[in-house]
């Protein structure tokens, strides 16, 4: 029935395990904090500066630390979150809204952030989920949802940059909060990088429709993206199965060619040289277009 076998459907009726519960045992695994911010008062105000640990293995120096202008935003179920808005191109069109992977914070995902953003001539703003890097409170579905609302508030207000300069950037985890934006506001493009179809697909891969208790349903939002959408995905992707982004990508009103890596897994596309092409290619020709 729908997949699923009689013994795991009998489980789900008898007692169905509540969305919270899946998410975290399939999604959320918060290394120890890499970085910490550092406040600075001049004249009343109060402004922060990043220093990284070992972990976060930053692979610059002291002037990189310049282009980061890190700060602190609060989401509407009153967390603390941890924001990095980082300067990578003086002339960029576009600037990435980042969400990044499960299994990292902002620290090690900085040096990552300079070297694309410097590539594809765009700016990178990202953020930590509730429960990650120095960003309080625990990490849940909700909390996803509220903590991106709450970047891309910081990024519209603070920064003035206008939404249709925006791209949403997903990877892994954080294409879920990625398509739930990009349902709901309009963006210049999408990115996900190994999208997940929904939590219950993952962790019962014959699952062929969407739960009341399934968390993260992005297969049920991705047809109300408005903007071009780019999947990629490793065709050996061991976490999140090679079907999830197909699938992802035929609901998409306005897909783009899809990059699909051959014999890439889930935390290696970044080493294949197509992956940069493709997303210049994207950026700098297709949405000029």
């Amino acid at each position: 029935m729908n997949g699923i076998s009689l013994s795991e459907l009998c489980c789900l009726f008898c007692c169905p395990p509540c969305p919270g519960s899946i998410a975290a045992k399939l999604a959320f695994l918060p290394p120890e904090p890499t970085y910490h911010y550092v406040a600075v008062t001049s004249g009343g105000n109060v402004t922060y500066k990043v220093q990284f640990n070992d972990r976060a293995e930053w692979q610059y120096g002291e002037r990189e630390k310049e282009l980061l202008d890190v700060s602190f935003t609060t989401n509407s179920r009153g967390n603390k979150i941890a924001c990095m808005f980082v300067r990578c191109a003086p002339n960029a069109k576009y600037t990435i809204l980042f969400s990044h992977g499960n299994a990292v914070d902002l620290g090690q995902m900085s040096s990552f952030y300079i070297g694309l953003g410097s590539r594809i001539n765009c700016n990178i703003f990202s953020y930590d989920y509730s429960g990650y890097g120095r960003s309080s409170g625990k990490p849940s579905e909700k909390n996803l949802y509220s903590d991106i609302d709450a970047a891309w508030n910081v990024l519209l207000t603070k920064y003035q940059v206008p939404q249709e300069t925006v791209i949403l950037y997903g990877q892994s985890i954080g294409t879920v909060p990625t398509v739930d934006l990009a349902s709901r506001h309009q963006v210049r493009a999408v990115i996900l990088h190994s999208p997940l179809m929904s939590g219950m697909r993952v962790a019962f891969p014959k699952t062929t429709r969407t739960w009341f208790f399934d968390p993260f349903p992005s297969i049920d939002k991705v047809p109300k993206i408005t903007a071009p959408v780019l999947v990629i995905h490793g065709t050996e992707d061991e976490v999140i199965d090679f079907s999830h982004g197909i699938a992802i990508h035929e609901k998409c009103q306005k897909p783009v060619d899809p990059l699909w890596v051959e014999g890439a897994g889930h935390n290696d596309i970044e080493i294949y040289t197509q992956y940069l092409e493709r997303l210049r290619r994207f950026v700098s020709v297709e949405l000029s277009n």
